[in-house]
C-alpha cells in the first residue's frame, strides 16, 4: 500500500505541474466505469478482460499544433474488441463553464489527425461539463458542389443529471459520485457555506455506500479538488470530517500522507490560497505567487471567496489587477 501511495503522490504532483485537471486523473483510474456510465453502447464493444492503454505520446503528436482550449482534458485510449480487433477511443472532456467556440471543429481535427498520422479510425466521444443547457455539439460538417463532409460524434451533458440525483445516489458505478461532485460544484458557486455542507454530504455518501479504502481516497481527492473552500470553512470542514471518521472508526482520509496532501493551520493563509490556486490553474507564475505572498489577511480572505467563481487564469489575473 505504501508503494502505491508513493507512486500516486508522484503522479498527482506531476499532473498538477502540467496543468492537467482532476478529470484526467479520475478518468485514468476509473476508465471502464466511466465508459459504462456515459457510453454503454461503446463500452459493450470492448473486451474489458484485456488491458486498455492511454496513448499520451500519440495524442501529443496530433494535438501539438492544434489550437488548445483553456479548460478541458482529452485522452486517447487503445482498447480491444471482442474479436481481438484494436480500437482507439478519443475522449474529450470539456470543462469550461461556458461553451467553447470551435469545439466541433477541434473534435474533427483531432479525429482526422489520428487517421492521417496513424491510419487508425478513432471513436470520438465528448463529456460536456459546461453550465449551458442549450449547447449540445454533435458534429462538424460542410457542403460544397461535389464535396461534402459530415463528421458526427457522441456526447453526454453532465447538466442533464441535475434532476436525476436519486438515480445517481442509487448507482453502483463509482463515476456517479464524480458527476454528483461536479454538479454540486456548479450549484454552490458563490455559496461557500452551502458548498461546505454539500462537500461533507458527498464524502459521507462514500462511506455509506460501503466503498473500499482506495475508492474512498480516490473519490475524495476528486471531490476535494473541485469543491474548493475558503480557509475559514476549510478548517471547519476538516474538523467535522475528522470527527465523522472517528465515529465511523474508519480513518481513511485524515492521514494526510495517504491521500497525497499535507494540511494544517501551520501552512498559513498564504500557503492555503496558493495551494487552492495551484489546484485550479496548475503551476503559478512567480509574479502571481509574489502578489499573493504580499497580501494581508483581509485580502487573502477576499481572494479565497472570489476564486470559488474563477473559471480560468484570466479571471484570477483580472481580480488581481482590480484589487
Amino acid at each position: 500500500m505504501a508503494a502505491t501511495t508513493k507512486a500516486t503522490k508522484k503522479t498527482t504532483k506531476k499532473k498538477r505541474a502540467d496543468n492537467d485537471s482532476p478529470w484526467k486523473e479520475i478518468l485514468e483510474i476509473y476508465f471502464p466505469q466511466a465508459m459504462q456510465f456515459f457510453f454503454p453502447e461503446v463500452a459493450s464493444l470492448i473486451n474489458w478482460s484485456r488491458k486498455h492503454e492511454f496513448l499520451d505520446k500519440e495524442f501529443r503528436q496530433i494535438s501539438r499544433k492544434a489550437k488548445q482550449g483553456k479548460r478541458y482534458a482529452d485522452k486517447l485510449v487503445k482498447v480491444w474488441g471482442h474479436k481481438g480487433e484494436e480500437l482507439w477511443l478519443l475522449i474529450h472532456i470539456e470543462i469550461q463553464a461556458q461553451p467553447e467556440k470551435g469545439f466541433e471543429k477541434r473534435m474533427f481535427v483531432y479525429n482526422f489527425r489520428i487517421f492521417d498520422r496513424f491510419d487508425k479510425p478513432a471513436i470520438s466521444l465528448a463529456i460536456l461539463c459546461d453550465s449551458s443547457p442549450n449547447w449540445r455539439p454533435k458534429g462538424f460538417s460542410f457542403t460544397y458542389p461535389g464535396t461534402k463532409l459530415d463528421f458526427q460524434f457522441d456526447s453526454v451533458k453532465l447538466l442533464d443529471y441535475q434532476n436525476r440525483i436519486a438515480q445517481l445516489e442509487a448507482s453502483d458505478n463509482v463515476f456517479a459520485h464524480v458527476v454528483m461532485a461536479h454538479l454540486k460544484m456548479q450549484q454552490t458557486q458563490g455559496k461557500p457555506n452551502q458548498r461546505k455542507e454539500s462537500k461533507f454530504g458527498l464524502i459521507r455518501q462514500l462511506y455509506e455506500k460501503g466503498l473500499d479504502e482506495q475508492d474512498i481516497r480516490n473519490l475524495y481527492r476528486f471531490i476535494d479538488w473541485v469543491m474548493i473552500l475558503p480557509e475559514r470553512l476549510e478548517n471547519k470542514f476538516w474538523e467535522e470530517l475528522k470527527q465523522f471518521e472517528e465515529e465511523q472508526s474508519m480513518p481513511y482520509i485524515t492521514t494526510g500522507e495517504r491521500i497525497g496532501y499535507k494540511r494544517g493551520r501551520q501552512d498559513g493563509e498564504q500557503g492555503l490560497i496558493l495551494r487552492l490556486l495551484s489546484r485550479r490553474f496548475g503551476e503559478l507564475s512567480p509574479q502571481v505567487r509574489a502578489r499573493v505572498e504580499s497580501m494581508n489577511s483581509t485580502q487573502l480572505e477576499a481572494l479565497g471567496e472570489a476564486l470559488l467563481d474563477f473559471t480560468n487564469i484570466d479571471d484570477l489575473n483580472n481580480w488581481l489587477q482590480e484589487h
